[in-house]
C-alpha cells in the first residue's frame, strides 16, 4: 500500500492531523499526498525541533479549542477560561508550571496522560526525560487541592506510565 493510499484510508474516518515525512521531496509528490489529506509533509533531513514545532501547529489546527469549560469536582472547580482554580471559594494560587499540568489533566478527564506528554506540553522537549520535575510538582499540586494527599482522588498516579485526573 503506497503513502497516499494510507493518507486517503485514514481521511475516510478520522480527523486526526498527518504529517507525512518522506525522503521524496518533488513537487508533485508533496501535492499529491497534500491533496489525498495530508495535513504537512516534512522532507528528510529535517531538525527535531523543526519537527515537533510542525507537530504542535497540525494538533492546534486538527482540535478546536473547547468553549471556556469549568471542570467541577466535590473539592474544587477548575476554571479554564479564567485559568483560575477555586476551592471552598477561595481562589488556590497555582505556579505557570502547576497550573500547565493541571490543564492538561483537566482536559483530558479519564485518560491516561503519559508523563513523556506532560513533560513536553508543559515543559517542552528538552525536558521530556525529567520525571522528577513531574513527581515534585503534582505532590505540590495535591498539596493544594486533593482531600487527602496519600490516596489522591482526583490526580491518580498510574505507576511508571503517567497520571490521570478523575473528577
Amino acid at each position: 500500500m503506497s503513502g497516499i493510499e494510507v493518507i486517503q484510508g485514514l481521511r475516510g474516518w478520522t480527523t486526526v492531523p498527518i504529517i507525512v515525512l518522506s525522503a521524496r521531496h518533488t513537487e508533485r509528490e508533496k501535492v499529491a499526498a497534500l491533496d489525498a489529506g495530508a495535513d504537512d509533509y516534512v522532507t528528510k533531513p529535517f531538525g527535531m525541533d523543526e519537527l515537533f514545532a510542525r507537530l504542535r501547529a497540525a494538533l492546534r489546527r486538527g482540535t478546536p479549542a473547547p468553549e471556556a469549560p469549568v471542570i467541577d469536582t466535590p473539592h474544587f472547580t477548575v476554571d479554564l477560561a479564567a485559568k483560575k482554580v477555586t476551592r471552598d471559594g477561595k481562589e488556590i494560587r497555582l505556579t505557570p508550571t502547576e497550573w500547565g499540568i493541571v490543564e492538561t489533566l483537566v482536559r483530558n478527564p479519564g485518560k491516561l496522560v503519559t508523563q513523556k506528554q506532560l513533560l513536553l506540553d508543559v515543559w517542552g522537549p528538552s525536558y521530556a526525560d525529567e520525571s522528577n520535575y513531574l513527581r515534585v510538582h503534582m505532590a505540590h499540586i495535591r498539596r493544594k487541592l486533593e482531600p487527602d494527599t496519600r490516596q489522591p482522588r482526583h490526580f491518580i498516579t498510574e505507576p511508571g506510565m503517567g497520571y490521570r485526573f478523575d473528577r
